[in-house]
C-alpha cells in the first residue's frame, strides 16, 4: 500500500480535512551476536526494508483514536486523561505507552489524534513488530508536537514502554535498531552503555532470507533464566583470576583459553566460551563487512549457529533442520539462527539468483523433515523511523 493509498484509507476510516502526515519504522534482525548482550557484549542487528507505516492527524475532541489495517476488529478510542490509567491487553498497549512515557517525561498531547497503522512486518515473526509500532508512534508524536526528536532517546523510551506499560521484559536491540538503522549499514551495539557505530553492508546481488520456522517457542524464558545464571557462575569463577573483569565478553578467546580450566562444571565452561566467541565473531564480522568480505561474514554466521547449537545449546531440531537445508543451495553464503532460539526464525545471506530456489527446496525440504509450514521473507537493509514525504 502506497501513502496515497494509505491517506485514502485514512480519510475513509476518520473523515476528510486537516493535515494527513505519514511516517514508517521498520523491522529488524539480528545479523550475528546472540545472547552475549547480558553478557557485555556486541550485537550487529540491521533495519529491514518492511515495517509499520503511521498516517496521523490531530483532532478537536481531544482523544486518540487508534485503529489498524492489520487488526479492523480490535480498535479503541481513549479521552486524553485517561491515557495511562490502565492496559487493552492487545496491539494498542504499544501506543498507548509510548503516550504515557512521554507524559511522564513531560511531553503531554496539545490535542487529540487519530492514528491508522499499517504493518507488513509477519505477526510472530520475531521480526519485532511491537518495537516498530513504538517507535513510530514516539517519532511521529514528537515531530506533531514539535519536541526535541533523538532516536537514540525514542529507543530508550518504547524500551520503557514496553518493559513497564506492556510488562514485557525486553531488552533495547530491537527498538535500537528500528530507531536508527540506515540503508545498508549494519549497527554495532553496546547494549548496556548504548555506544554505537554504524557499518556498511553492502549486500550487492545477496539477499537477506528470514526463515520463520513456525516453531511455537514454550522453553525461551526457563532456559533464558538458566543461561544467564550459568554465564554469571562462568563470571564468578574467573573474577579471582582476572582484574576488573565485569563481563564474559570482556575476554578475548586467547584469555579464556588460558583461563578456562577455573571453570569446573563443563557445560557452564561451554556457556562461557559461546559468550566469549561470539563476541569476536561480531567484531570479526564488522572488519568483514568493512572489506566487503560477504564470504567471510558467511563463514562467521554459520560458525555461530554452530555455536548456538553446540555450547550454548538454545537451537532446536526445527531451527537445524533449516540451518542445513540453507546450506545445501549453492547461492548460500552463510545461515544461523536469529533471536532467543527453541524456535522462531533463521537468517540467511543468499544470492539474488537463488533465492527463488531457497524458498521452494528449504520449505519443501523442511516440510518433509518436520511435519511444519515455513515462511520466508526476502529483503535488504532500509532506513530506521522517518517520515514519509510526497
Amino acid at each position: 500500500m502506497n501513502q496515497e493509498q494509505m491517506k485514502q484509507a485514512f480519510t475513509e476510516k476518520y473523515g476528510t480535512g486537516g493535515d494527513i502526515r505519514v511516517f514508517h519504522a521498520p523491522g529488524r534482525v539480528n545479523l550475528i551476536g546472540e545472547h552475549i548482550d547480558y553478557n557485555g557484549g556486541y550485537v550487529l542487528p540491521a533495519a529491514l526494508e518492511f515495517g509499520t507505516a503511521l498516517a496521523i492527524r490531530a483532532n478537536h475532541d481531544k482523544v486518540v483514536r487508534l485503529a489498524s489495517v492489520n487488526f479492523p476488529e480490535l480498535e479503541g478510542t481513549f479521552a486524553l486523561p485517561e491515557i495511562g490509567l490502565g492496559t487493552t491487553k492487545e496491539w494498542m498497549d504499544y501506543p498507548l505507552g509510548i503516550m504515557t512515557v512521554l507524559q511522564e517525561r513531560g511531553t503531554s498531547l496539545s490535542s487529540g489524534y487519530d492514528l491508522l497503522f499499517f504493518g507488513n512486518i509477519p505477526n510472530g515473526s520475531g521480526l519485532s513488530s511491537s518495537a516498530s509500532i513504538e517507535v513510530v508512534t514516539a517519532y511521529a508524536l514528537l515531530s506533531l508536537e514539535q519536541g526535541h526528536i533523538d532516536t537514540v532517546e525514542i529507543a530508550v523510551m518504547s524500551q520503557r514502554a514496553e518493559n513497564e506499560f506492556v510488562g514485557v521484559n525486553c531488552g533495547i536491540m530491537d527498538q535500537f535498531a528500528v530507531a536508527n538503522g540506515v540503508k545498508d549499514h549494519a549497527i554495532l551495539l553496546m547494549c548496556d552503555t548504548l555506544e554505537y557505530k554504524r557499518v556498511p553492508f553492502r549486500t550487492g546481488q545477496y539477499k537477506l532470507v528470514i526463515g520463520n520456522t513456525n516453531k511455537r517457542r514454550g522453553l525461551v524464558d526457563s532456559k533464558y533464566n538458566e543461561r544467564r545464571s550459568q554465564c554469571e557462575a562462568a563470571l564468578t569463577a574467573l573474577q579471582p583470576h582476572v582484574d576488573n573483569l565485569s563481563y564474559l565478553a570482556q575476554l578475548t578467546p586467547e584469555q579464556f583459553g588460558l583461563l578456562e580450566e577455573q571453570i569446573q562444571d563443563s557445560i557452564v565452561r561451554d556457556r562461557a566460551r559461546h559468550v566469549v566467541e561470539e563476541n569476536a565473531r561480531v567484531l570479526a564480522s564488522v572488519e568483514a563487512l568493512r572489506q566487503d568480505d560477504l564470504k567471510q561474514f558467511g563463514e562467521l554466521m554459520n560458525a555461530s549457529h554452530e555455536s548456538l547449537r553446540d555450547l550454548y545449546e538454545v537451537s532446536c531440531t526445527e531451527l537445524d533442520v533449516m540451518v542445513e537445508e540453507a546450506r545445501r543451495i549453492p547461492g548460500t553464503l552463510g545461515s544461523r539462527m536469529t533471536g532467543a532460539g527453541f524456535g522462531g526464525c533463521t537468517v540467511s545471506l543468499v544470492h539474488e539468483d537463488d533465492t527463488d530456489l531457497f524458498v521452494q527446496q528449504v520449505g519443501q525440504a523442511y516440510r518433509e523433515r518436520t511435519g511444519l509450514e515455513a515462511d520466508f521473507y526476502i529483503c535488504g537493509v532500509g532506513n530506521g523511523v522517518e517520515e514519509w514525504n510526497g
